[in-house]
């Protein structure tokens, strides 16, 4: 449907009534016949600017980039000077066809792996559901965002993401983020009222919330007004289609791109003027300099990339890792810091409660039953501890609490760090109850129960209380506070304020036992290169404990209050050093993230609650589990199917390999062009011919290509793999200045015996004295040896630089890798003795110039590894 627009003033001031009879919806919410109908009238909840884009702008994309620019250039000029202006006779079309051969090959394959790209990507999100509480027939139930309609009941609580446009109906302390649609860094606070009628922008209206929001905390029932191009996140999406912040890698890829086209646009030209100059015929020295221009096209660089990242994607996704934005991977492996919270990483995803305990310390069903009331009467935030008291009230109160019904709450927030419920019983009698971090807990507690009777909290009960705690503390229990009061405010008049004078009844002691495989991880991590921290809210007697089961044992602990009376220079030294940090904010947990980026470091932060969403927005990788809430979900860049932090560690790993396998490609290529460049500038300078025709060099190009199509399905060193990886574009020319010159050296010294030794041996004599059928024998002869040996030492360059050990003795390729460049060098070591090749101008080459390519290719390969340890010892990494 088109998009329309919405009309928001109308929509606030309007009654509930009469909202519910404009979509056909009621309090009972919609039924399945008017959601069809609703969903036909006013569109569906997508977004259309996170749709597929076209396949034609696929396909554009795929085959016009920077370097098939470069070639279609080429080939157009190829045709004008080989066939349209060149005499009937020497017409051909060969080198045209090549170089269009290349370009075809190169866009398809982008296209393909493009393709497999998006729907690897759209496969990958679809295993992470975000969801809403949406009413239908009477019951709430948590469906798609994308299935909600117009009319629809919405409910409500912290940590949800705003599903579409919504009129309020009712809500309790509900505070939204709308910063990304305004830019307001603080939340503001929706209710069901309006108490200002006319308003300039739509987010001031305070009876509507808009999809692109999040609540902070508080919870509330509204109905949909609006969904996907219609809401005003949609709105906006349509006008603005903001592009994603390019990765260090994506920027990386891209200086990379540039620098050779640079590169070549520099020395093209200088090889057709030495060779215009040396040689005189401007037309042919014109040719070999656009063959050696499509010689230095690394044409498959984007279909490479494109496959290494599907590939890493897909592995890392069957490991139980997954990749929301597939170029976040090469960032992923290069963390080298994790921040992660405690509770379900460190310790088991499933708290129990140990512990119900009257302020004497002795069991009390009393407790149990006030907290099983605060838990099940939430609307909020249910956390793991809810869960816990519920359990154990199902399991040990012989009576579970029925005959109450709900007044009214006040929700959890991360500053109060506790929560309220109001409930009443069939007598009438209304009770607040409160449970919380014990700390909140005794500041807005005038009174304390010991068994029955109701005294003062004095300093001294205080201190008693404290004791208590103190002791479950230490044996690793977690504890909050209990407190009631009875017949507090008016009903209907209940706040924050009213959480005060309360009477201390007891403490909940839960046991959040760490996991079995934690131990292992942490080590595992560790090996890998990658610092852990831990950053949790929890107090220091329990962190220290949990600490302590998994082998950190001997590790300082930093509170938030540290921290906060820290300078800044002190606040860096402390985060740097340290690794276990207890009793921080939410805002504490993103300075902390924030803080180790400005040390240098690549940080992830782990988390799955809504207090984590700042950090994991801040930190370089976010990553979150498929149980988390929407915001975190929304936040993070990975998503872990496992909370786990040894899957945590394959996913790294993945990612280093994704990241080596495309720094091969690069790496090697560039510094093989740049060594060819540089033979082909002192081969052009000295010898009477061209050093290759311009076919022969498209065509050995074309060859080399093919081979590295197996890059991707190539391995990783082990010892590669244990450190994180980061792009650093000066690597690529100190690379290239060091083992390009190397392998010019043999070509050089092929040039040397080809044109002193084999060539003259073949034929009877040198060059110069030869006869013109003798000289085109000797040129033909010239440019098959080098056109082999180019090829043998381009592809045994892909063997010797991908990794830092022995190619074929310490280290091999994998089995695809070995057997796709074989395959080229078979192709490329027999097409002289074909009439392909003599087609190209090559001939069969004698028994004795197999014996110098195999003594040339093994010097090659020892100075390659002698160079090669020189520049790993001096720059402490090769790839």
């Amino acid at each position: 449907m088109k998009n329309k627009k919405v009309d928001y003033a109308t929509f606030a001031k309007l009654s509930i009534k009469a909202i519910f009879e404009k979509f056909n919806g009621n309090f009972d919410g919609m039924t399945k016949e008017n959601v069809e109908l609703a969903r036909e009238n006013f569109g569906e909840n997508i977004i259309s600017q996170g749709k597929k884009t076209p396949f034609i702008i696929e396909i554009l994309k795929a085959y016009i980039t920077p370097f098939t620019l470069v070639l279609i250039a080429l080939g157009i000029i190829s045709f004008i000077t080989d066939y349209v202006i060149a005499k009937p006779a020497d017409r051909d079309l060969f080198g045209v066809i090549i170089i269009f051969t290349m370009v075809i090959v190169s866009g398809t394959m982008t296209l393909i792996q493009s393709v497999r790209s998006n729907q690897a990507a759209d496969k990958l999100k679809s295993l992470v559901k975000v969801t809403a509480n949406v009413k239908r027939d009477g019951v709430y139930n948590e469906i798609p965002m994308s299935e909600i309609v117009c009319g629809d009941m919405v409910q409500l609580s912290a940590g949800d993401m705003i599903p579409a446009d919504l009129r309020v109906i009712n809500a309790k302390d509900l505070f939204i983020s709308q910063a990304a649609l305004t830019g307001e860094s603080y939340p503001v606070e929706k209710k069901s009222v309006l108490t200002s009628n006319e308003e300039t922008n739509a987010t001031n209206y305070e009876n509507l919330v808009f999809m692109g929001s999040n609540v902070i905390s508080g919870s509330a029932e509204a109905i949909v007004i609006a969904v996907g191009n219609q809401t005003l996140f949609g709105d906006v999406a349509s006008d603005l289609s903001e592009a994603p912040v390019p990765t260090s890698f994506e920027l990386g890829i891209h200086k990379t791109s540039i620098l050779l086209i640079k590169f070549m646009a520099v020395m093209t030209p200088t090889v057709i003027v030495i060779n215009g100059f040396a040689k005189g015929d401007w037309m042919e020295a014109f040719l070999f300099g656009l063959s050696v221009a499509v010689g230095l096209t690394p044409e498959m660089l984007p279909m490479i990339v494109t496959t290494n990242l599907v590939k890493g994607a897909t592995k890392m996704s069957k490991e139980g890792t997954i990749i929301k934005n597939l170029n976040a991977i090469q960032n992923f492996g290069a963390i080298d810091v994790l921040c992660t919270d405690k509770t379900g990483t460190l310790t088991q995803d499933k708290i129990i409660l140990e512990y119900h305990l009257d302020c004497n310390g002795n069991e009390d069903n009393r407790v149990l039953k006030h907290a099983f009331l605060n838990s099940h009467y939430q609307t909020g935030l249910k956390n793991l501890l809810d869960v816990a008291i519920i359990e154990a009230a199902n399991h040990e109160l012989t009576e579970v609490p029925d005959n109450y019904q709900k007044i009214d709450e006040i929700p959890f927030d991360f500053e109060r760090r506790r929560m309220s419920v109001v409930v009443q019983d069939d007598d009438g009698k209304t009770q607040m109850i409160t449970k919380g971090a014990i700390e909140e807990m005794l500041a807005i507690s005038s009174f304390v129960d010991y068994q029955g009777t109701v005294i003062e909290l004095n300093e001294t009960e205080r201190t008693k209380v404290l004791a208590k705690v103190k002791e479950l503390n230490e044996d690793g229990l977690r504890v909050i506070g209990v407190a009631q009061k009875t017949n507090p405010s008016v009903v209907g008049e209940f706040s924050v304020k009213d959480e005060s004078e309360m009477v201390l009844i007891g403490y909940l002691a839960f046991l959040d036992p760490p996991k079995e495989t934690t131990r292992q991880a942490l080590t595992a991590l560790k090996t890998s290169g990658v610092d852990v921290k831990v950053l949790t809210g929890d107090n220091e007697l329990v962190t220290r404990s949990v600490c302590k089961q998994v082998g950190l044992e001997n590790e300082a602990l930093i509170s938030g209050e540290m921290l906060a009376q820290s300078s800044e220079k002190e606040f860096q030294e402390i985060i740097e050093h340290n690794h276990i940090f207890v009793k921080l904010t939410p805002k504490q947990k993103a300075q902390i993230v924030k803080g180790l980026k400005a040390n240098g470091h690549s940080v992830g932060f782990m988390g799955d609650g809504i207090n984590d969403a700042p950090a994991m927005k801040d930190a370089d990788v976010g990553i979150s589990v498929d149980t988390a809430v929407d915001i975190a979900k929304e936040s993070a860049d990975v998503i872990l199917l496992k909370k786990d932090l040894m899957v945590l560690e394959k996913g790294i790993i993945s990612g280093r390999e994704t990241f080596g396998n495309i720094m091969k490609y690069i790496k090697s290529t560039a510094s093989s062009n740049f060594g060819n460049m540089f033979s082909v500038l002192i081969a052009s300078t000295f010898l009477p011919f061209l050093p290759m025709l311009p076919l022969q060099i498209l065509f050995l190009n074309l060859i080399y290509d093919i081979s590295c199509v197996s890059i991707p399905w190539d391995k990783m060193d082990k010892d590669y793999l244990e450190k994180p990886k980061k792009w650093d574009a000066s690597s690529l020319g100190k690379f290239m200045v060091w083992f390009g010159p190397t392998s010019s050296i043999f070509d050089i010294t092929t040039y040397l015996l080809m044109y002193f030794v084999i060539c003259p041996a073949v034929l009877g004599g040198p060059f110069h004295s030869l006869n013109g059928g003798e000289q085109v024998l000797f040129i033909a002869l010239f440019h098959a040896g080098w056109f082999v040996e180019s090829l043998w030492s381009q592809t045994i360059v892909l063997h010797a630089l991908r990794t830092e050990k022995l190619p074929f003795i310490q280290s091999n390729a994998s089995f695809v890798m070995t057997t796709i460049t074989l395959i080229g060098i078979i192709v490329g070591t027999i097409l002289p003795f074909t009439d392909f090749g003599a087609g190209l101008g090559l001939v069969g080459l004698p028994t004795a110039y197999w014996l110098w390519l195999a003594v040339t290719i093994l010097a090659y390969l020892l100075l390659v590894t002698l160079v090669k340890h020189v520049y790993v010892k001096r720059y402490q990494e090769l790839l």
